[in-house]
């Protein structure tokens, strides 16, 4: 048993296998009141396609006008029953129950996940019926409600996929088409594939929707006579559509395809290829989806990078995975004399940025033999070197990324290409405290900040919207809708984007211990297991290409985590690893 560590609360009802599958049962002749409700309550959390058991436990009128795919609620714990006997007895005509808990998140129509705190508390209502004198429910709660085990075992957390609008469509190669993931839940043991398949049809959630484009035309769905989808033996899946997508080019239907294929790439069984068909007839067949559009990193980076004991940018070839002799970059970040505290490369490894040793001055400089180091690019004028620039981030589009943390200009600001006039990027009234780190997604239409308030610091996601810039010039951006990532964490050190929609974050609970984890941008734990535990965390880099391992710098050094291993030893006196971006 451990003898140190936290306290944790462990859940009343474990985590049920997700291979189990429930199936509900219907209402039993003469059952009671309370009856009726567990047995619907139960019906809830069965893999039932359309919820017709659970709709057995209802009035013909109620069941009429429920919807259960509006919304689900996840509570902590199964919701709690309490009959309510004021105004009714169990031998009157009708009687009131209340369903409670507490709230841990809401999956809204769009099936988009949204982490939420408070108190659940619902009022359902059975009417006895006056002929066969059976209860039923008339009044239901509004949409699906259950605990989080049985939401874990019921739902799967998946990512459809669509293009950032700012890129042009193919075959245009400046700038390419940027795939853009969007996280959804769907059930689980509910033909998954044609569900995914409509999810995305039905168009981006609320939440991405100002930033992505789909190339499937306004209101097509699936054919009226479409049965389950499933790939044949050779991973081959035939998607029939509606009469709106008949009349589609070649060329957009090649972009459907690649939606699609991104979208189920990662289902099992696999599906390698897309052929569309509507109309009677075929529309177009695709297997490369990455011949039509760019998801997460264009190339695999060819360079770990960090700062070596005299605090200058030295890199580690990505393919030598022994390799533990760093060398200097090219050019004055890696040759010169300027002392850095952090430091960013491109992701075309083309260009790296650091900010000095006090942190007050950002840097920016070619990778290339003999290349110079001009005059800062931006100064800040914070009182001490962790209330100045924090460490930078290059986006796709190869502009620079940095929060001025100081106290009385606190900002985030945006250099185009690395270099000119910083731009101050908007973020929403009313963001309170200030943001500490910087990390722009591969996609270029989403970042992570950390935003320190007081002593707690919180992980949140932004949506990238860039516009005309008005009477000035230029282009105006913006970051829009922040949304916290990390909802159980009261101080968050530090974070890495670690895939198409997860990231890894270290920090720690309330009264906790430091710890190491990933989630997803929409504040849900993704299925699989963390990271394994490393002590004294100072900085963390990941890599949207899954196939890097994490690299940390920690007590014991610069360490690295392959696939399937413990933390190894990489550099003893180093700091600041990252990888481009």
């Amino acid at each position: 048993m451990p003898d140190s560590g936290d306290l944790r609360e462990v859940e009343s009802t474990p985590r049920q296998d997700t291979q189990v599958r429930v199936f509900a049962m219907p209402p039993r002749e003469d059952a009671s009141s309370s009856e009726i409700v567990t047995g619907f309550l139960e019906a809830l959390t069965s893999d039932d396609p359309n919820f017709e058991i659970a709709r057995k436990y209802l009035t013909p009128q109620a069941s009429a006008k429920w919807r259960p795919l509006r919304s689900t609620t996840v509570l902590a714990d199964g919701p709690g029953v309490n009959a309510d006997r004021v105004g009714g007895r169990e031998d009157a005509s009708s009687i009131s129950y209340t369903l409670n808990g507490t709230r841990v998140a809401t999956v809204d129509g769009r099936q988009s996940y949204r982490p939420g705190a408070g108190d659940y508390r619902e009022t359902m209502h059975l009417a006895r019926d006056r002929k066969t004198k059976q209860w039923r429910i008339d009044v239901p709660p509004r949409g699906v409600v259950m605990g989080k085990s049985d939401f874990q075992r019921n739902y799967l957390s998946v990512e459809k996929f669509y293009f950032a609008t700012d890129t042009a469509p193919a075959p245009a190669t400046s700038p390419r088409t940027v795939a853009v993931a969007d996280p959804v839940y769907v059930r689980r043991n509910v033909a998954p594939v044609t569900e995914m398949v409509r999810s995305l049809l039905n168009g981006p959630t609320s939440w991405l929707d100002p930033v992505v484009r789909s190339s499937f035309p306004t209101g097509t769905a699936l054919a009226g006579n479409a049965p389950a989808l499933a790939p044949d033996d050779q991973n081959r899946l035939t998607v029939p559509l509606n009469a709106k997508a008949a009349r589609v080019g070649l060329t957009q239907c090649r972009e459907m395809a690649s939606q699609l294929l991104f979208t189920l790439e990662n289902l099992t069984p696999a599906v390698d290829t897309i052929e569309l068909r509507a109309g009677g007839r075929q529309l177009c067949t695709e297997d490369r989806s990455e011949a039509v559009a760019a998801r997460g990193p264009d190339k695999r980076a060819d360079y770990l990078y960090l700062l070596d004991a005299d605090h200058r940018l030295v890199r580690l070839p990505t393919a030598a995975s022994d390799s533990t002799e760093p060398d200097p970059v090219p050019g004055a970040l890696g040759t010169g004399a300027t002392k850095l505290r952090t430091a960013a490369v491109s992701r075309d490894e083309a260009m790296a940025a650091g900010v000095g040793a006090d942190g007050k001055n950002l840097y920016v400089g070619a990778l290339v033999a003999g290349g110079p180091l001009g005059d800062p690019e931006l100064t800040s004028a914070g009182p001490a070197p962790d209330k100045r620039l924090s460490a930078p981030s290059w986006d796709a589009r190869g502009d620079l990324w940095v929060a001025d943390r100081d106290p009385g200009n606190s900002r985030v600001l945006m250099l185009k290409e690395g270099v000119g006039e910083p731009l101050e990027v908007s973020t929403p009234a009313g963001l309170e405290g200030t943001v500490q780190s910087v990390r722009v997604a591969a996609d270029g239409v989403r970042v992570a900040l950390v935003v320190r308030q007081g002593e707690k610091s919180s992980l949140l996601i932004g949506r990238i919207e860039r516009g005309d810039g008005g009477t000035g010039g230029g282009t105006a951006v913006s970051v829009r809708e922040l949304r916290s990532a990390t909802p159980e964490l009261e101080v968050v050190t530090a974070m890495s984007w670690a895939g198409d929609s997860r990231l890894v974050v270290v920090g720690r609970e309330k009264g906790g211990v430091q710890t190491m984890r990933y989630v997803q941008v929409d504040g849900s734990t993704p299925d699989g297991p963390a990271p394994a535990a490393l002590s004294g965390v100072k900085d963390i880099t990941a890599s949207e290409d899954v196939r890097l391992p994490l690299v940390g710098f920690s007590e014991d050094g610069i360490v690295r985590l392959p696939s399937g291993e413990q933390w190894q030893k990489v550099v003893a006196d180093g700091s600041a690893p990252i990888y481009p971006g």
